[in-house]
């Protein structure tokens, strides 16, 4: 526990402790539970009727009140989320159900057979196209501006930072070209409840064997119909090889078109258009991963830029447009250095 979340607790206790009694609170069984790459914590604690989950999120951090309200967006969608049991969003305070102890992430890890993987995965498929049907009322678009402003951070953190590289006027036309091809590439596609991080990590598997509980979703917009499935099937966490990809996708579209989402009628052309989301995505998060690390000292991140990269590469290397962005990836990596960390 750092010291910001160490001086807080006390703050937090306090208030578990007005509401003990409504919500029959053991404080003694307080633990932490987890932490993000944002500045939220979590703790459980116990009840007679079993654990609830605390969100801790400094205020001067974190706004509570989008996770308030994408939450009712959800669950008025039938999607599986915590409930909030009480709140106090002056203090950056929420007690939640808790959805299960264990993440897709963390399923996978542990090591699950082929069936009940895919039975995972199937399930986790009936709940985006539910998801991608939710009402959006107040939340942000995911704009042409949106989109190329979260790729500054590739420049600025994974290739000058990370990769230690200063590009000349050339790379950093090829940089732009690119984004702006995939920006407008991105926004023509159908607008729907976006997630925005629905990968294994903010999946909680069920005891019950019903869909999965959805987390982390505060950050939820309105944009690019693709967007939410990319981020499942090029997941930055658990790397997926290209056939198990394609397996999902097209469950996906087809569970997509059978709920009357508009989604491209030929399966070819919504295949180009996720893998052209996966590739703004993914290059922003080489980026954010990078930034974690450096700025935040999250150096864990580290570990999963080989995998995005990977993801960056299979896309880049499909379509010539993205040629040059190719060419430019093999001259910034080839002249990475590793000063203080393994890579």
């Amino acid at each position: 526990m750092n010291s910001s979340a160490e001086s807080r607790l006390p703050i937090l206790k306090n208030w578990l402790q007005s509401i003990a009694n409504n919500h029959d609170l053991n404080i003694e069984t307080l633990k932490p539970a987890s932490s993000d790459a944002s500045f939220r914590r979590y703790y459980r604690l116990q009840t007679p009727s079993g654990t609830v989950v605390v969100m801790d999120a400094p205020p001067e951090r974190e706004d509570c009140h989008p996770f308030v309200h994408v939450t009712g967006l959800l669950s008025h969608a039938g999607v599986t989320v915590p409930s909030i049991l009480a709140q106090n969003l002056q203090q950056g305070f929420l007690l939640l159900s808790d959805l299960g102890e264990q993440t897709y992430y963390q399923a996978i890890q542990s090591g699950i057979d082929d069936a009940r993987l895919q039975k995972l995965y199937r399930d986790t498929i009936a709940t985006l196209v539910r998801m991608q049907k939710a009402p959006v009322t107040s939340l942000p678009t995911y704009d042409t501006g949106r989109l190329m402003q979260e790729l500054s951070v590739f420049a600025e953190w994974y290739v000058e930072k990370h990769c230690q590289v200063t590009l000349n006027d050339t790379e950093q036309a090829v940089l732009h070209d690119t984004f702006t091809s995939l920006t407008a590439d991105n926004i023509k596609q159908t607008h729907v409840f976006v997630h925005r991080d629905f990968h294994s990590p903010n999946l909680m598997v069920s005891d019950a064997g019903l869909e999965p509980g959805v987390i982390d979703y505060q950050d939820a917009l309105v944009g690019p119909i693709s967007y939410d499935i990319a981020s499942l099937v090029m997941d930055a966490r658990t790397t997926w090889e290209e056939p198990q990809q394609l397996d999902w996708a097209i469950r996906y579209w087809e569970a997509a078109r059978a709920a009357k989402l508009a989604v491209p009628s030929d399966f070819s052309d919504f295949h180009r258009s996720y893998e052209w989301m996966s590739l703004q995505r993914n290059l922003r998060i080489l980026g954010v991963f990078s930034r974690l690390s450096y700025r935040d000292d999250k150096h864990l991140y580290l570990d999963h830029i080989p995998r995005v990269n990977a993801y960056v590469r299979q896309v880049a290397g499909r379509y010539n447009v993205f040629r040059p962005l190719l060419r430019l990836l093999d001259k910034i990596e080839n002249r990475q250095v590793t000063t203080g960390y393994t890579f």
